[in-house]
């Protein structure tokens, strides 16, 4: 988005060498030189998300949110308060199915943790954060696990709202919910 529209970004990854990366990246590439997005080396807790956005000048309402970050994305998105977004971008875990489960919180928790398959929300838990927070499925990236969210009250006849189903019909999305036996004894909250 930065390079294709003009978008100004922040990037906070606890990984230094991907945020000199993408520093690297940015600073080099024609659209971008000029003002690249800032980067912030942070570990991401629900402790720390407000803080972190904030104290680099980012409040109220945005463009695009975007949490990747393969573990505690359900809890960021819940704790989040100091930005509102229009648009949401988030993974979840389709190796959940059809359940509403979360993978209770750990603000120390690294990939791949107990197991890597131990980690996150279920597309059917997050759909319910989503909409708890005023936001409508529209859609997912084909695999289905990076779910889509928009505002309700913005694009409602443009992009309407979807069902978790639909988004969870590529064969890797279906096939996936095998690998649940793997990790299905162990702990969940049930939202």
């Amino acid at each position: 988005m930065a390079i294709n529209f003009g978008w100004f970004g922040l990037f906070i990854d606890g990984n230094k060498k991907r945020i000199r990366q993408g520093q690297f990246y940015y600073k080099k590439h024609r659209d971008t030189w000029a003002y690249p997005p800032r980067f912030v080396n942070a570990l991401v807790q629900r402790e720390n998300i407000n803080q972190l956005i904030e104290e680099h000048g980012i409040i109220g309402e945005i463009d695009l949110l975007s949490i990747d970050i393969d573990g505690n994305d359900y809890w960021i998105w819940d704790a989040l308060t100091i930005i509102q977004p229009r648009v949401v971008i988030i993974e979840t875990h389709v190796e959940f199915g059809k359940q509403s489960i979360v993978v209770p919180y750990d603000k120390n928790y690294s990939f791949p943790g107990k197991h890597p398959v131990y980690h996150g929300a279920s597309p059917v838990a997050m759909e319910k954060l989503a909409k708890k927070k005023g936001y409508r499925l529209v859609g997912a990236n084909i695999y289905g696990f990076n779910t889509i969210y928009v505002k309700d009250g913005i694009g409602e006849v443009e992009l309407p709202e979807v069902s978790v189903e639909s988004t969870q019909t590529h064969p890797n999305a279906c096939e996936s919910t095998s690998r649940f036996e793997e990790v299905k004894d162990y702990d969940y909250l049930h939202v």
